[in-house]
């Protein structure tokens, strides 16, 4: 792989109730998503793309979908850039799910089987490192807020922060391939040991 183009999916059915949505196939996209999905194809189209990546969750294959619309390109799915488990709080308010992250280490498991946000870093770093072995020269993977957030962090050298700023809707980010190995061994390394990132210091 010689490129990374990353990108949260568009705006889905329930990000217009602000809920958890993380099993899949979980919803579509919302009206407004969609309309967003095909402005992402329209800023790719002087792109040469070799593979679209989606996630386990439907929202991610139809932004992919429509934002490839026309071109015969091979889309996946990828299930190491998921959305990260959000066990007990599943269908909930997503309030509810930051309420109990902004208080808790990074290495809590999410209550009722879901993830840390220790061991979403592992999986990304390893789905990094799988993609750094593709034979695609350039890559459009949609996934998810965290996820992406985790991932650009990471391709800065930044560990992740106990609030997560927010992603965009489809809107792609390029990494090279040195950024993509920086993002991966800044996540292996902090999964390794979690310590959240002081925002308030400038860190």
């Amino acid at each position: 792989m010689h490129a990374l183009l990353l990108a949260r999916h568009a705006h889905s059915a329930a990000n217009t109730r602000d809920v958890v949505n993380s099993v899949p196939p979980g919803e579509g996209l919302s009206p407004s998503g969609v309309e967003q999905a095909r402005a992402l194809g329209e800023a790719l189209a002087g792109e040469s793309l070799d593979l679209g990546l989606a996630t386990e969750l439907r929202r991610t294959r139809e932004t992919l979908e429509l934002a490839l619309a026309g071109r015969r390109i091979e889309i996946e799915a990828f299930p190491g850039l998921n959305e990260i488990g959000f066990g007990a709080f599943e269908g909930g308010l997503l309030e509810r799910y930051r309420g109990w992250a902004w208080t808790t280490a990074p290495e809590a498991p999410c209550p009722g089987g879901g993830e840390s946000r220790a061991a979403v870093a592992a999986r990304l770093a390893g789905a990094l490192e799988r993609l750094l072995e593709r034979p695609e020269r350039t890559i459009l993977a949609v996934s998810h807020a965290l996820p992406v957030r985790y991932v650009l962090d990471g391709a800065a050298a930044r560990i992740p922060a106990r609030r997560v700023e927010p992603v965009p809707h489809a809107n792609a980010f390029r990494l090279d391939a040195d950024g993509v190995a920086l993002a991966a061994r800044t996540l292996r390394g902090w999964s390794e040991s979690p310590r959240f990132r002081d925002v308030s210091a400038g860190g």
